[in-house]
């Protein structure tokens, strides 16, 4: 991906962002995946909220546990670029950002994102807003 393929990408993820999450707080999940049960020292700003095991094999060397972070934050355009962008060239899967009472959760991903939202209305009038986002497939996906 070039610069200019990524500030398209990053303008599109925080314009749904925006219009989700302006003025409020947000909590923004990242994941980390391992065959280690101790928790990985990640960034500092990133606090630990949780682990995970996914995958429960008699044998350790092949248990796969989910170490989540989640960082409060207030919203601010472009404020989670770098994770955007990391997600973007899928160095990053999995992140969640979602308002505190998880009404509203975005999940972006190295093809696009998804947009969990509170009605069917809500949905319909995000994807009209943005219907040249979609995909020409008569499912829009």
């Amino acid at each position: 991906m070039d610069e200019s393929e990524y500030a398209v990408v990053l303008e599109r993820y925080n314009t749904v962002l925006d219009e989700l999450f302006a003025g409020t707080e947000v909590y923004v999940v990242t994941p980390f995946w391992a065959t280690e049960p101790e928790v990985p020292l990640l960034e500092p700003d990133a606090g630990y909220w949780q682990s995970l095991l996914v995958e429960d094999d008699p044998e350790a060397e092949f248990r796969t546990y989910c170490h989540l972070f989640a960082a409060q934050l207030p919203w601010q355009h472009g404020c989670i670029d770098k994770l955007l962008r990391d997600t973007a060239h899928d160095k990053v899967a999995g992140v969640l950002v979602t308002d505190s009472l998880m009404q509203r959760i975005y999940h972006p991903y190295d093809g696009g994102a998804d947009v969990f939202l509170t009605t069917p209305e809500e949905r319909d009038r995000m994807r009209d807003r943005h219907t040249d986002w979609l995909s020409s497939h008569p499912s829009g996906l």
